[in-house]
């Protein structure tokens, strides 16, 4: 065999392997996705939306056990759809078989399809918490999927703390709760003068402009990596820092 025929051979074979790979990953349904609409949607702080937004993916089949995957801050419904996460868990005789299991991936208020305040509103976008989110979510479940009560409900780190309040606050409407990375416990002060300092920092940039800024003021990009570097050493915030985009305005 010619050198030119076994390389030739060589490249075939990582070709058709390298197409394999996403049909190995994929043993699971495709997500659906999808939005909803709350109509006069009131906040806790008694602010109210006309319209909120909220959008969804779900996988399997709506006559299977219901099961409510929430993210983490930052982040949307499709941050579960990777190999580690859902290659391991909704493909067939895997603890989330998509065969048994509805599999619903909100996107919280405030983040990814969601009504957020970067669609236009910026500061005029009422105040939001863990309340209600937990609270739009459950809407979305009851009114629109129509689910009347959850099997699981799992969540990690800011997830985890909706999967906290959930129990809490309707408790007869699921199961079994699985808050992962989170404790329901009073934030830590020098968590809480970290998060401080890094919205105030961004307040009293002038080119912050009280939310109202065309370009993304420079203290963003000093925030994100000071964030980087009180938590994870700041690898991640110091190579993204030029290209960060914040979603939405601190509240």
């Amino acid at each position: 065999m010619t050198p030119t025929l076994a390389c030739l051979r060589t490249l075939l074979a990582l070709l058709f392997a390298a197409l394999a790979l996403p049909c190995l990953a994929a043993d699971y349904p495709a997500p659906q996705e999808g939005t909803w609409i709350v109509r006069d949607f009131r906040f806790h702080s008694g602010e109210v939306l006309p319209e909120l937004k909220l959008h969804y993916r779900t996988i399997g089949a709506p006559t299977g056990e219901p099961v409510l995957l929430m993210h983490g801050t930052g982040g949307n419904g499709s941050a579960f759809l990777t190999p580690a996460f859902a290659g391991e868990l909704f493909g067939a005789g895997q603890p989330l078989d998509a065969s048994r299991y509805f599999v619903i991936l909100p996107d919280a208020v405030g983040h990814g399809g969601s009504s957020k305040p970067s669609d236009g509103l910026r500061t005029a976008f009422p105040r939001y918490n863990y309340d209600d989110m937990v609270d739009a979510q459950v809407r979305l479940l009851r009114e629109h999927l129509g689910i009347k009560r959850l099997r699981l409900a799992i969540g990690n780190s800011m997830g985890g703390m909706e999967v906290w309040i959930l129990a809490q606050k309707y408790p007869d409407y699921l199961d079994v709760a699985v808050p992962m990375a989170s404790l329901p416990s009073e934030m830590s002060s020098r968590n809480w003068m970290l998060r401080r300092l890094i919205t105030d920092s961004i307040r009293n940039d002038p080119d912050w402009m009280n939310g109202n800024y065309t370009r993304q003021p420079k203290s963003a990009q000093f925030a994100t990596v000071f964030f980087g570097i009180a938590t994870s050493g700041g690898d991640w915030s110091y190579a993204n820092a030029s290209t960060f985009v914040g979603c939405a305005a601190p509240r």
